[in-house]
């Protein structure tokens, strides 16, 4: 079983959930609630891995808190 790290926001606009895996080209996905983004991101990385091991072009390391006075 592989793992990757998917980065989620939602769009002020429409409330859909769109999430990405960095560095995955063609890793991303929306839906209307977290559950259905989970299954869409999960599909997504199935059929992009028939077609082999992809080369992430990036690394998540993590996330930081910037706070501006």
């Amino acid at each position: 079983m592989k793992t990757f790290t998917a980065i989620i926001e939602r769009c002020s606009d429409t409330g859909f959930y769109i999430g990405f895996i960095p560095g995955f080209p063609g890793a991303h996905s929306q839906a209307e609630s977290l559950d259905e983004l989970q299954r869409n991101l999960q599909e997504v990385v199935s059929m992009l891995l028939e077609d082999g091991e992809p080369k992430l072009e990036v690394e998540f390391v993590g996330l930081q808190t910037v706070a501006v006075a």
